[in-house]
């Protein structure tokens, strides 16, 4: 494979043949094989890790809730249908499901990626690499493969390039495409689970599954009809793809923190802050939903995968480690509150981290403030000190 890409490497330079591509096929090439160039001046950081290897862990970091979400879809469909079948027909029916998106999702937005890189004659940025993986987990898998292009289309353009692409975004790009799909098509998102009906030899059958999700119940008031927590834990309930096995999602958890790409300030603090919400709400218990266990916040909904894969954003997210502290535990309080509190947005995580996204650039200036004050009293402590001697 490294003798095929030398060999047609020169047909892709700025002055060969096929120059226009040159940044396409040096995305190529670098994701492919690790480069060789090295700084020859100046002070810098030997580290085999750079941002394409960074974004991989973080794919591998989704497969465990990528392969639940795609047996998950399957058990469901035939659950819904009352027909017992075996593991391996519930996975191939997810994967027929589940593939087309993720095929859409990367299409559409690396395809927008390349152009955007050949027109500004910039490298390709490896943001989207993690971003072509969360849009189709975190919708629903009877979304409609137009609304999936549209919605990436809408996260790229406006969510990273018109800032100047990855690294200069101020929201998550997948968590926009979400809030896209949830305003401009709200019955597809609407904390319902998806119902795709379609009609053969003029009956109408059922293709997907159908009923409510945890959340929608507890909106509902439904509170007996709430899946038990271990069903919750598990993940074996409806919902988005990737979102339902809290399980799954501590796997990709661990994965990160334990390769230092995830940071667990956040995560703690995020769990911190809807512990504490959920706690205080038990004190008044006015309606079913403030009267559940505060835990129970954790295993419904996509508060876990929120918590793992879009707060620890390191791009969105603070950067300071008192600020991640902060910027946790606000998005968790505003998770649970917005759930509770808003009916109308049963699923509270998505506002909450876009929100905070807007806010963790003031979260860091305060904390910096702080720190620069606090070390300035203490210059200003010893100086009294020494002159006083």
């Amino acid at each position: 494979m490294l003798k095929i890409v030398e060999k047609v490497k020169p047909h892709f330079e700025k002055e060969g043949k096929f120059g226009r591509f040159h940044r396409s096929f040096e995305a190529f090439d670098t994701f492919l094989f690790v480069q060789g160039n090295v700084t020859r001046k100046g002070s810098h950081i030997r580290d085999a890790m750079d941002m394409k290897r960074t974004m991989f862990f973080v794919i591998i970091a989704l497969v465990p809730a990528l392969l639940f979400g795609i047996w998950n879809v399957g058990l469901q469909h035939y659950r819904a249908l009352g027909v017992e079948v075996d593991f391996m027909d519930q996975v191939l029916f997810g994967l027929g499901k589940v593939l087309p998106i993720i095929i859409v999702s990367y299409a559409v937005g690396l395809g927008i990626e390349f152009l955007f890189a050949e027109l500004r004659d910039h490298e390709v940025n490896e943001g989207f690499l993690v971003s072509g993986m969360l849009i189709p987990l975190i919708v629903p898998v009877t979304t409609p493969l137009w609304m999936v292009a549209v919605a990436t289309a809408f996260a790229v353009v406006i969510g990273k390039e018109v800032f100047g692409g990855t690294g200069m975004n101020i929201l998550n790009p997948a968590l926009l495409a979400r809030a896209f799909l949830f305003f401009a098509y709200p019955s597809y998102l609407s904390g319902e689970v998806w119902v795709d009906l379609s009609l053969k030899e003029g009956q109408q059958i059922l293709d997907g599954f159908s009923g409510a999700t945890s959340l929608a119940v507890l909106a509902a008031g439904e509170t007996a009809q709430l899946p038990s927590l271990l069903e919750m834990f598990l993940g074996t309930i409806p919902g988005s793809i990737g979102e339902t096995s809290a399980l799954a999602i501590l796997i990709g958890a661990f994965i990160l923190v334990s390769t230092g790409v995830g940071s667990f300030r956040i995560m703690a603090s995020v769990v911190a802050g809807g512990l504490l919400m959920g706690g205080i709400l038990n004190l008044f218990a006015v309606n079913a939903f403030m009267g559940i266990p505060p835990y129970y916040h954790l295993v419904i909904g996509g508060f876990a995968f929120g918590a793992v894969f879009m707060a620890t954003d390191p791009v969105t997210a603070s950067q300071t480690g008192t600020g991640k502290y902060i910027y946790g535990l606000l998005i968790g309080v505003i998770t649970v509150l917005i759930r509770v509190v808003n009916p109308a947005y049963p699923e509270g995580m998505m506002l909450a981290i876009l929100f905070m996204n807007v806010f963790a650039p003031l979260i860091d200036h305060y904390v910096v403030e702080a720190h620069i004050k606090r070390r300035m009293r203490r210059v200003k402590e010893v100086r009294n000190a020494i002159q006083s001697s």
